[in-house]
């Protein structure tokens, strides 16, 4: 079992920058693939990035490519989401999931979730 708690998200005004992180606990953080995926209301649920478990590998849609970096950092158990260039419509809840395997897009594939965290751009 794994445990993710998110935190970093706030308000931020459009071209600024946040940093979320996703801590974990339980089992072995380093053996998992993450990735963040994100809600606004009344939209379905969306992939943001993910990084395979050494931290090597990354993959973005192209909605955030070239302003979002995923990183993970096993030392410390910990993942995180460097957002730049915020646009008012990456306005979303951002939740972490980790996974076994390889990184992916998919939402179904991940077993473990953070409650999430509130981003929140205005224009």
């Amino acid at each position: 079992q794994v445990q993710l708690v998110e935190s970093g998200g706030g308000l931020v005004q459009a071209g600024g920058s946040l940093r979320l992180s996703c801590a974990a606990s339980g089992r072995t953080f380093s053996d998992y693939a993450m990735g963040w995926f994100r809600q606004a209301p009344g939209k379905e649920r969306e992939f943001v990035a993910a990084i395979n478990w050494s931290g090597g590998y990354t993959l973005y849609p192209a909605s955030v490519k070239g302003r979002f970096t995923i990183s993970k950092d096993n030392a410390k158990n910990t993942m995180y989401l460097q957002m730049n260039s915020l646009k008012p419509e990456d306005t979303a809840v951002y939740y972490c999931a980790g996974k076994s395997g390889s990184a992916s897009y998919y939402d179904y594939q991940y077993r473990y979730w953070g409650q999430g965290t509130q981003v929140t751009v205005s224009s």
